[in-house]
């Protein structure tokens, strides 16, 4: 091989290695060239050049703290918090725990900075300094919202800061216990290029205050944005760098929202917070089953209850139908609170399988009362009775719950956690309930009806009243 040919794959080998790669922004997936799709995360738009990182190697250093037992090692460091928002607390496995940090993210206007607002203002009130850094807002709006919800303390600072260096000199002249950040995506670190909420500042700025919670034993609270599809902006490094991811979630015309766990280090994930967010301010709600009820004196046609679970929380709920003639060759079929597509299969079930067939020309309509989303399958035998009860103009009995997912086959299925649901339902007063198998202990003074399919179920409609309309002349003889 000649002089020419290794210098000439020499200076192709560096070309190589100096050669800018591609990586998502959302995902953190690399690529040799641009494409307009991520093949990871199959995301649009987010693929971005930079520069190949050097290869380099770690020599070992000087331990910090020595290796010890884990018998040894004292776990009360880690124990939690309260914050003074009990429905918080039960999300976050009791509490703060020091050094953890939380990412907090929901739609703007959900009220998110309420919230925080009103931690921070509890957790003050029990002589622990607190630090309020608000990006997005001047400190006069957020004392202005203080004002408003009475949360004002000597041991709550504020300070509205972009800087990361600034945010971390406040942390040196604070020393608070708990720090509040609103937003992340809205810091910024001078030293690292590109616009705030890009993935290389939300990785270093996430990483500085990481760092700065580990080392001084503090707990922080990051707010984070979401997109329009609801999953939290910037890289999804983000979520993996924190200890507990929380959705704030809710509609912005109802009262109720509700605070689910997504990721949490230190507890469960499958606990959801109640609260109802009002002109004063945002309140926990213990028992927040009466958002989800219209109390009546008489039945009302079109109307049935069910039990839906919330994380572990058993939530009671009202589903609502109404059918109408319609006017057009395409009847309506409109939902609010219900998967659209649920509510077309309980439609094709009833027809099929309980041979009404009064639906298919008709407008039909259904809801939730109280703004509450139902989305487990366990409400699909409330949807099915409160259709067929709207379409036969016949109210179901009073007290009566209906509990269980239904298929194509018009079979009532067995759902998850029939005896919490029963038993929250026994305790708001219902008596009577509709449930597919054996549901186990029963509470006493309530009746239970195990109900087999569709047909069993609608056998609690009074026939009397019934509108059903013959299916063919099979029928009809």
């Amino acid at each position: 091989m000649g002089a020419y040919t290794v210098r000439f794959m020499a200076a192709r080998t560096k070309s190589a290695k100096e050669r800018p790669s591609y990586r998502c922004t959302e995902c953190g997936w690399q690529t040799a060239k641009w494409l307009g799709r991520c093949a990871e995360c199959q995301a649009w738009g987010t693929i971005e050049e930079y520069g190949a990182p050097a290869v380099r190697t770690t020599a070992p250093g000087r331990v910090t703290n020595s290796a010890l037992p884990i018998g040894q090692v004292d776990g009360r460091q880690a124990t939690a918090r309260p914050t003074g928002v009990p429905e918080l607390d039960r999300v976050l496995g009791g509490g703060l725990v020091p050094g953890a940090v939380v990412l907090l993210a929901g739609e703007p206007g959900v009220g998110k900075s309420t919230l925080l607002l009103d931690v921070a203002a509890k957790s003050a009130s029990d002589e622990h300094r607190t630090l309020y850094v608000t990006g997005e807002e001047s400190a006069s709006q957020v004392r202005l919202r203080a004002d408003r919800i009475n949360a004002l303390d000597d041991h709550l600072y504020l300070a509205a800061e972009t800087d990361l260096a600034a945010v971390l000199g406040h942390l040196d002249a604070v020393k608070p216990s708990l720090l509040i950040l609103d937003s992340v995506q809205t810091v910024a670190s001078p030293e690292i290029d590109g616009a705030p909420g890009g993935m290389a500042q939300v990785r270093e700025v996430a990483g500085a205050l990481i760092r700065a919670s580990k080392e001084r034993g503090m707990s922080t609270l990051l707010v984070g944005h979401v997109t329009k599809d609801g999953a939290i902006a910037g890289p999804r490094l983000l979520e993996h760098l924190v200890d507990v991811v929380l959705h704030f979630e809710g509609d912005r015309h109802a009262r109720l929202r509700l605070v689910r766990g997504v990721k949490n280090r230190y507890g469960a994930t499958d606990e959801v917070g109640c609260f109802e967010l009002h002109d004063e301010g945002i309140t926990g709600l213990a028992d927040p089953s009466g958002l989800f009820l219209t109390r009546r004196d008489e039945p009302v046609p079109g109307t049935c209850l069910t039990v839906t679970l919330e994380g572990r929380r058993p939530l009671v709920a009202e589903v609502q139908a109404l059918t109408v003639d319609s006017q057009i060759p395409s009847p309506r079929r409109t939902t609010s609170g219900l998967e659209t597509s649920r509510v077309s299969m309980m439609l094709a079930v009833l027809e099929q399988r309980g041979r009404i067939s009064a639906l298919g020309k008709r407008d039909i309509y259904s809801a939730t009362v109280g703004g509450v989303k139902l989305s487990e399958p366990a409400a699909d035998l409330a949807v099915a009775l409160a259709l067929a009860s709207a379409a036969s103009d016949t109210p179901l009995p009073k007290n009566l719950v209906a509990i269980g997912e239904v298929g194509l086959a018009g079979e009532v299925r067995r759902v998850t956690g029939v005896q919490r649901r029963l038993a929250e339902a026994h305790r708001l007063g219902f008596t009577h309930a509709l449930v597919p198998g054996d549901p186990g202990k029963i509470p006493a003074g309530m009746k239970v009806l195990e109900v087999a399919d569709i047909g069993d179920a609608l056998r609690v409609l009074p026939r009397s009243r019934r509108r059903e309309a013959p299916r063919d002349a099979e029928d009809r003889r």
